[in-house]
């Protein structure tokens, strides 16, 4: 088993080093053969030069910019078996390989893993209101799932698919810019194959997006998107703010 790391990067420069540095000590005790792919996503900053210093690093570049049209970028140039989709900002726990690995090895119908985000600079208020928003999303996932067969639950940013299922249902759907991509995923790949959530499996992430909007605004239009992507198969939202454009203008 190959597991492929697939990293879009949009003017992360700052908060790269972070992600790249967890993914470095993960690999050092990796119980399979892996690789790391940044895709520079039509940054302006030195996104590529911080990621080539990594000698464990592949840098793909996608001038489109766009998180899911970088995303395909990364799978289309993966090879890996099991492809690990996380974000610049995410830092991996220490034993997150071992258990993706240890999934994925005992299930081998297993099409998609994900886990929550811990959003490692949010308040302890913040974050308590991010974990009533997952629980209450987990409850409706098991009912989609298991009542409606109408979908499942991933967290973008931190979910891992099984090649040969992600091939069947095509790949990422490109036309969609930001909100809805993980439910798009997880509505196609749950027809064909296994998904699972595990709270057991969480990455620290920034909550950057949160604390700029506000954590339940935020909430209500994740919610909006997941409901309507699930049942009209296109996210609510059309466009999203750039938040890291927005911070470095700040």
């Amino acid at each position: 088993m190959r597991i492929s790391f697939v990293i879009p990067a949009y003017n992360e420069e700052e908060r790269l080093p972070h992600c790249l540095s967890s993914v470095e000590c993960a690999l050092k005790n990796a119980p399979c053969d892996t690789e790391v792919i940044v895709v520079d996503n039509a940054s302006t900053d030195k996104t590529s030069e911080v990621a080539g210093k990594y000698s464990f690093v592949r840098v793909v570049n996608e001038p489109r910019k766009g998180l899911v049209r970088a995303r395909q970028s990364g799978y289309d140039a993966s090879t890996g078996d099991i492809i690990a989709n996380i974000d610049a900002d995410t830092t991996l726990p220490s034993q997150w390989l071992n258990k993706v690995f240890s999934e994925f090895s005992h299930d081998k119908n297993l099409a998609a893993l994900s886990g929550p985000f811990i959003y490692y600079d949010l308040s302890l208020f913040q974050r308590s209101l991010t974990h009533m928003f997952y629980v209450g999303g987990y409850i409706l996932y098991r009912v989609n799932n298991y009542v409606l067969g109408s979908g499942a639950m991933l967290q973008g940013g931190n979910f891992i698919l099984r090649r040969t299922y992600f091939e069947q249902i095509g790949g990422f759907d490109t036309s969609i810019d930001f909100y809805g991509e993980d439910t798009d995923v997880a509505r196609r790949i749950s027809k064909v194959g296994k998904v699972k959530w595990a709270f057991g499996l969480p990455i620290y992430a920034s909550g950057r997006r949160l604390a700029k909007e506000g954590v339940i605004i935020s909430g209500v239009r994740y919610a909006i998107n997941y409901f309507y992507t699930l049942f009209y198969k296109k996210p609510f939202t059309k466009t999203h703010t750039d938040i890291r454009t927005k911070l470095s203008e700040n």
